[in-house]
């Protein structure tokens, strides 16, 4: 086998586009909560002092814009106008209009809101069927935010970047070869003080002591020597331009469609959810090691126009084509179908704004013994795996 490297970034919640896909989801979430059909198109702005948010809503229900901005900057940190924005004073623009009615017309017969291919993508390298480079990255800014809201580092400031090179032999992590990680600080923490804490609060608790060997890994901590300007101070957040970090760090195809800030007749969303759900099932069955699925949709038609699955050579005992007709037996990948299986008419989306929309495990709900998994991210199930085994005579 061949030595590879591969890497992928993950940013945190402070990140200004991240910023901006919170607000557009949070402004979502708002408005399904009120009238579950709503149809959002909802985008964001976000720079020095000043957050805009535009689009196409069509809805019964009412939101007040301001407030949920505010309230997505107060609860990521942004709370002094020392970080350039200010949940408390910052000004909201808004310019929100109804949805075409030349799209809602396909949309109300059920069909698709838009044309375009989506992918989903599954690998057995970790327990979350993730692509181990993403799934790092993300624990690293995770950890980051963590460490400063319960003020382990309080001198770490909301913007923050984590990029993770995995070392491959053929498809098989085997070490982790290279960390960076860059995060936003105040102006009179230390840079070596800075790199140290890092290190040992943030990198080493939330990496694998199978793949993370400190002595062997090349580690960069804020290689430039100074982060103190960041957010939409230092640069302007748009919605839809993490879209690589939302999914799988590009181990998996992107058909170029964000999420955050639509509601699920978008295919976008809700065809690339059903593919990662579907691709997770395969897996987990055991018919593949990795599994790609496109689904490609015409605008206002109900079915998709094609189905693909591509195994990269690691099925077993079944063939891509034979996972294309299971798969169509064993999913309804209309679009009405998918929002009514995984529920996606409730207000669940917020989370996703940060820290990918894949790679999510349960939550504990309840007393101990008693407590029931519960699945946040719905198409992060492996509930088909039965009934694809079942299609294939396996």
């Amino acid at each position: 086998m061949s030595r590879t490297l591969f890497t992928s970034e993950s940013v945190t919640e402070g990140h200004p586009d991240k910023i901006a896909d919170q607000i557009s989801d949070a402004v979502l979430d708002h408005l399904l909560a009120e009238d579950p059909k709503s149809r959002v198109a909802c985008e964001t702005l976000v720079t020095t002092g000043v957050a805009m948010v535009a689009g196409e809503v069509t809805t019964t229900g009412y939101v007040d814009i301001p407030e949920v901005v505010r309230g997505t900057l107060r609860r990521i940190g942004y709370t002094s106008a020392s970080y350039g924005i200010d949940a408390a004073t910052c000004a909201v623009l808004t310019s929100l209009d109804r949805q075409s009615p030349d799209i809602a017309m396909g949309v109300d017969s059920g069909g698709a809101g838009d044309q375009g291919m989506m992918f989903g993508y599954a690998t057995d390298e970790t327990a979350e069927l993730m692509p181990a480079p993403i799934l790092f990255a993300h624990r690293l800014t995770r950890r980051l935010a963590e460490m400063r809201k319960d003020g382990a580092l309080p001198w770490l400031r909301p913007d923050g970047k984590a990029q993770v090179t995995v070392e491959y032999d053929g498809d098989r992590p085997v070490r982790i070869h290279t960390v960076v990680v860059s995060t936003q600080h105040d102006e009179d923490v230390a840079l070596e003080d800075l790199k140290e804490a890092v290190r040992t609060h943030v990198v080493a608790p939330v990496l694998p002591e199978e793949l993370y060997d400190a002595s062997k890994c090349t580690l960069h901590i804020n290689p430039t020597g100074r982060f103190v300007i960041g957010g939409p101070h230092g640069d302007a957040g748009l919605t839809g331009r993490k879209i690589i970090v939302d999914t799988y760090g590009g181990m998996g195809r992107h058909g170029g469609g964000a999420f955050s800030g639509k509601d699920a007749t978008k295919v976008d969303r809700s065809g690339a959810y059903a593919a990662r759900w579907a691709a997770k099932n395969v897996v987990a069955a055991g018919f593949a090691r990795r599994c790609e699925i496109q689904l490609a949709y015409a605008i206002g038609v109900e079915r998709p126009v094609s189905v693909h699955v591509d195994t990269f050579g690691t099925a077993r005992d079944v063939r891509d084509d034979e996972l294309v007709a299971a798969l169509e037996k064993v999913f309804d990948f209309r679009p009405l179908a998918i929002i009514q299986r995984l529920g996606l008419r409730n207000p669940i989306f917020t989370p996703t704004a940060a820290y990918g929309h894949f790679g999510r495990t349960p939550e504990q709900q309840g007393d101990g013994a008693q407590g029931q998994a519960v699945w946040r991210f719905p198409w992060e199930r492996t509930d088909m795996a039965d009934d694809l085994r079942r299609a294939l005579g396996a």
